[in-house]
């Protein structure tokens, strides 16, 4: 563990407990995204040092080391049985979790990929290159493409209106499949899976979108963008149903835990939301160095995951850090509430897809300098 980072103090009022578990540095270069699988055994993170690495969330050791790429990993998904990263070589690869081999490289891509999905057998990439892509897990084979953005794609996610429908009426109407992506051109597009056809555009931000997440037990998507806010889609009709105006900063990652969904930004705070009324109930905020504040993060957060009370975060600075949030979700139990989905923590955050800030990840001076700026903020505090 780093000796700059033995624990973060983090409490509301007189209630303040530690909450930093451990700090895991075995990567050499920022790190970009963080995937579970979904078993909850396994962490997968991957990096601008070109590598993809395995930790055991028993212990939060690195058990494997995936090499392979040409370039900086910008982005990975973890299933039970296989990894998947995405890279600036223009590629996505699977890699086989005993053996730490690459079993697969899906190429077709003419510029960075920037984010990967899989699911029911596919899998879905989008790139700088404006568009996204299908695949078959099994074969590599691209099953399609999605062509209509007028500008770089940098998040998805995807559903079915088997989602959005009660069980009933999902069994008598014809499954089909969506997929959502988010463009610096400022719009959303649904597509339909099976032919590629954009089947709606969604506008109404005045910056790119950086990050997705689907509620679909209230037929409801949120977008995260550069203007600043995060919006509230309604899925059937494709109407803009709520803006959440808060924030200073890029919104960078969504995630929605029912009953809340929580925002992160480049205004160095994330807020809690009430799904139903919209409403800010809690804002996490950086404050500067203080004698009774430690560093956490010396780099931009990029992206954070709740499991089994713990809560995993990696950013810039090239570290994994787990996080002891007990305290926090007791202090939730103790406000009676309806929840308005089904499953476990984990499969609710598995609905998040967020997006890093900036265009892309390699280091920059203008990125370097908004990392030494953010690393002046060492503490933080429950608002």
């Amino acid at each position: 563990m780093s000796p700059h980072a033995e624990a973060v103090v983090m409490g509301s009022g007189s209630s303040r407990s530690t909450s930093l578990r451990k700090v895991c540095s075995d990567h050499c270069g920022g790190v970009n995204w963080l995937s579970l699988s979904p078993d909850g055994s396994y962490l997968l993170t991957c990096s601008e040092d070109w590598t993809a690495r395995l930790w055991s969330t028993s212990d939060q050791r690195c058990c494997m080391l995936f090499q392979g790429h040409e370039n900086y990993i910008t982005s990975c998904h973890l299933e039970n049985d296989a990894a998947y990263t995405c890279s600036a070589d223009h590629s996505v690869r699977r890699w086989d979790l005993t053996t730490g081999g690459c079993t697969a490289v899906f190429k077709g891509h003419s510029s960075i990929v920037n984010k990967v999905l899989v699911t029911r057998g596919c899998l879905f990439s989008v790139s700088y290159d404006r568009t996204a892509r299908c695949w078959s897990v099994e074969t590599g084979r691209q099953l399609q493409e999605f062509r209509g953005h007028r500008n770089c794609v940098l998040a998805l996610t995807h559903f079915s209106s088997q989602d959005l429908l009660p069980e009933p009426e999902s069994d008598s109407e014809q499954v089909r499949d969506f997929l959502v992506t988010g463009s610096t051109d400022c719009t959303l597009k649904l597509w339909l899976v099976s032919d590629g056809r954009c089947y709606r555009t969604l506008r109404g931000h005045s910056g790119a979108i950086l990050c997705l997440a689907l509620d679909t037990a209230n037929k409801a998507l949120f977008s995260g963008s550069t203007d600043c806010t995060v919006r509230r889609w309604d899925l059937a009709t494709g109407e803009q149903t709520k803006v959440f105006r808060e924030h200073q900063g890029s919104v960078i990652c969504l995630e929605l835990v029912s009953p809340h969904f929580y925002s992160g930004s480049a205004d160095r705070t994330v807020k809690c939301w009430l799904l139903d009324s919209g409403k800010c109930v809690r804002t996490y905020q950086s404050h500067k160095r203080t004698v009774s504040a430690i560093r956490y993060h010396s780099g931009i957060c990029k992206c954070v995951w709740i499991h089994n009370q713990l809560l995993y975060t990696v950013s810039h600075d090239g570290t994994l850090r787990v996080w002891d949030v007990r305290s926090v979700l007791e202090q939730d139990k103790e406000t009676p509430r309806k929840d308005s989905q089904k499953g476990s923590l984990t499969r609710l955050c598995n609905n998040k897809v967020g997006c890093m800030w900036g265009s892309q990840p390699q280091r920059t001076e203008r990125s370097s300098q908004a990392e030494r700026e953010l690393g002046e903020q060492e503490s933080i505090e429950l608002v």
